[in-house]
């Protein structure tokens, strides 16, 4: 198996090429005051194939990230892996960026990213959706929690640890490849169900 994953929905692009065993090239990307990271999604793919002597008909599966996350970066992450998957007749596989999180501290930690609105995205083995604040609060209290820079304040109230997946040194992509990996033994991999993945509606401003 040849597998690339990537994902553009956090606060970096993670695009790494990997064997089931072995990575062979990894790259982050952070966003830059003149574009947003997921703009060099194709060019670093362009470039890790190059780095491994490997070209698009050797992928043999794609692995991304669906969301909850940037809405631009889940469009990004989601097309290409659908156009891609689709012209080379590979497998295909989206993962949620809270069950990669929760991989970073091999599910020891709840995961609670800010969705807005007086709610955080919940992740504790499985995925609650969209959760009250308040709600989120009782449910971390004694427990260790991954976040984000603008929940981390509130939830060190709460929680026993708290950790913000924007200031720690976690591979994702690495993390996302490898939770691909193990679904791919036993999922069908078919691009048309990698959707994205939409928790709360993205915000529509109206022009009076």
């Amino acid at each position: 198996m040849l597998l690339l994953a990537f994902d553009t929905c956090l606060d970096k692009t993670y695009v790494v090429l990997r064997t089931e065993n072995d990575i062979l090239s990894s790259e982050t990307i952070h966003s830059n005051e003149k574009s947003y990271h997921s703009a060099y999604l194709i060019s670093t793919i362009k470039e890790l194939l190059k780095a491994s002597n490997k070209t698009p008909k050797d992928i043999t599966a794609i692995a991304i990230n669906v969301g909850p996350g940037s809405f631009t970066g889940i469009r990004a992450c989601t097309t290409v892996a659908r156009v891609m998957a689709q012209q080379l007749n590979c497998k295909a596989i989206g993962i949620s960026s809270l069950e990669i999180l929760s991989k970073a501290k091999n599910d020891e930690y709840i995961v609670a990213l800010d969705a807005r609105k007086n709610k955080a995205y919940l992740y504790d083995k499985k995925l609650y959706g969209a959760v009250e604040l308040e709600e989120v609060e009782e449910r971390i209290k004694g427990k260790k929690v991954i976040t984000d820079d603008r929940l981390i304040e509130r939830f060190r109230a709460f929680a026993d640890e708290v950790i913000s997946y924007q200031q720690a040194d976690f591979e994702l992509g690495e993390i996302l490849s490898e939770i691909a990996i193990e679904k791919l033994k036993t999922e069908e991999g078919n691009w048309a169900k990698v959707l994205p993945l939409y928790i709360q509606p993205p915000p529509v401003t109206i022009k009076q």
